[in-house]
């Protein structure tokens, strides 16, 4: 995930030439095919672009306020398993004590967000295993949906916590909710995982913004001459960049530039709770790198 808004222009250069490139021999294409062919038989009518643009500058905005209400949704989620795993820790120090019950709770829920972080990325790190029992490892490891099955595993423990009334009913339910919380919003991360964003807005937005360069460009070419490819490549950039800045959106939990720091996020939370239980041999946080990646 980038940390900072204002990149160097390398960075950003470093990350679009790709499109620049193809925009750029596409309104080259456009100016030549117009100049050498079309222009002998007939001018491209200005209407065209003029009406593509104005549709495509609507259908870019609704894809990405769209990619971008995933991306911020996501990020929700992200925090509020922060807030959750927060109060859990809480909840097993102050009514439970400092005792191994206790710091198992906790370390399972470190377990269980390094769990959910692989299976958003498909991701085989393994972080979580370090945060079981022995006994747990290989059950958890043999189930399909091991975050999940964290989860059930530490209900089963509360229920035998409970049934040796070293917690009273009222505590119970505390525990309960902060666990519904947490797979409420685990069942939110999966639901934005597993949603595809219909490939035909994408589809046709691609291949839209390449004909409404290839119109704008032969449209200039007539009054301007070889400049319609720059002011070509110009508009362009901006609509391919803008469209393919939205479709990098629509994946937050991907491990790329655009994605969300679950790394960081999870190494925070790993922090915050091994802090509850009192451990000073702490891990370091988790800091960009020299082009603002984290």
């Amino acid at each position: 995930m980038l940390v900072r808004s204002n990149l160097p222009l390398n960075r950003i250069v470093s990350g679009t030439w790709r499109a620049g490139l193809i925009v750029l021999l596409t309104c080259v294409v456009a100016f030549a095919v117009d100049f050498y062919l079309l222009k002998k038989f007939f001018e491209f009518p200005a209407m065209v672009p003029t009406v593509l643009g104005t549709a495509l500058a609507f259908f870019i905005g609704f894809n990405n306020n769209q990619a971008y209400g995933r991306w911020w949704e996501g990020r929700i989620i992200w925090g509020g398993l922060v807030n959750e795993s927060r109060t859990w820790a809480r909840l097993c120090v102050s009514l439970l004590g400092d005792d191994e019950v206790s710091r198992r709770f906790v370390r399972r829920q470190i377990a269980f967000i390094y769990a959910l972080k692989d299976a958003l990325r498909d991701a085989k790190d393994g972080t979580w295993r370090a945060f079981l029992p022995t006994g747990d490892v290989e059950v958890v490891a043999a189930s399909r949906n091991r975050h999940n099955f964290i989860l059930l595993q530490q209900a089963r423990e509360l229920r035998a916590v409970y049934a040796e009334k070293r917690i009273d009913g009222y505590q119970l339910l505390e525990f309960e909710r902060t666990l519904s919380n947490i797979t409420n919003e685990m069942g939110r991360a999966e639901r934005i995982k597993s949603t595809v964003f219909p490939s035909t807005y994408n589809f046709y937005t691609y291949y839209f913004v390449f004909i409404f360069m290839f119109s704008a460009t032969s449209v200039m070419a007539s009054s301007i001459g070889a400049w319609s490819i720059v002011f070509g490549f110009l508009l362009g950039y901006v609509f391919l960049t803008i469209h393919i800045i939205g479709r990098l959106l629509l994946n937050p939990f991907e491990n790329i530039p655009t994605g969300l720091a679950l790394d960081q996020i999870s190494r925070n939370i790993e922090i915050n709770l091994l802090e509850m239980l009192g451990e000073k041999d702490l891990p370091a946080p988790i800091t960009p790198t020299k082009d603002f990646v984290m």
